[in-house]
C-alpha cells in the first residue's frame, strides 16, 4: 500500500518523532493530540503538523511543564498570545526555582549526614538512618 504524501500512520508518526503508539494515543485521550478520523474501511492519517504537536508536547515535558500546562500554551500559541504564554512560563519559572532551592537543601542535609556518618565510631547509631526516623538528637 503506498502512503499519500504527507500522510502518516499512527505507527510511522510515533517512529517519526521518536515516542511510542501507546504515547500518541495518551496525548489523544488527554486532548493534546487531535484523533483524525477513520475513513470507512481505512487508517487514520497523521500529518507532518502533528508530529510538530508531539514534538512540542516532549520538548515543554523536558522542560518540566504539565500536560495541563501544556494544553494551555498550545491553546494560547493557537491564538499568538505570548504575553500569556510568557506569564504561564514565568508562574513554571517560579516553581522550578523553588524545587531547585529545596534542592539545594536536601543536598546540604544529606552532605552534612554523610560526613556524621563517616564519622561514627563501632555500635553507634547511624546519624542518617536516625535522622530519617526523625531523631531530634541529630542535626
Amino acid at each position: 500500500m503506498r502512503h499519500r504524501e504527507g500522510a502518516w500512520t499512527i505507527g510511522r508518526l510515533a517512529k517519526t518523532v521518536g515516542v511510542t503508539v501507546e504515547t500518541i494515543r495518551f496525548y489523544q485521550r488527554r486532548g493534546l493530540v487531535r484523533e483524525p478520523p477513520r475513513p470507512p474501511g481505512g487508517i487514520r492519517h497523521y500529518t507532518p503538523e502533528d508530529g510538530a504537536r508531539v514534538r512540542f508536547i516532549k520538548s515543554a515535558q523536558r522542560l518540566g511543564f504539565s500536560l495541563d500546562e501544556i494544553r494551555h500554551l498550545l491553546r494560547l500559541d493557537e491564538g499568538m498570545q505570548c504575553d500569556a504564554a510568557a506569564k504561564l512560563a514565568a508562574q513554571h519559572l517560579d516553581g522550578v526555582r523553588m524545587r531547585l532551592q529545596d534542592l539545594r537543601r536536601i543536598e546540604t542535609t544529606l552532605e552534612i549526614l554523610v560526613e556524621q556518618c563517616g564519622q561514627g565510631k563501632e555500635k553507634v547509631a547511624c546519624p542518617l538512618i536516625m535522622s530519617l526516623y526523625g531523631d531530634k538528637n541529630y542535626k
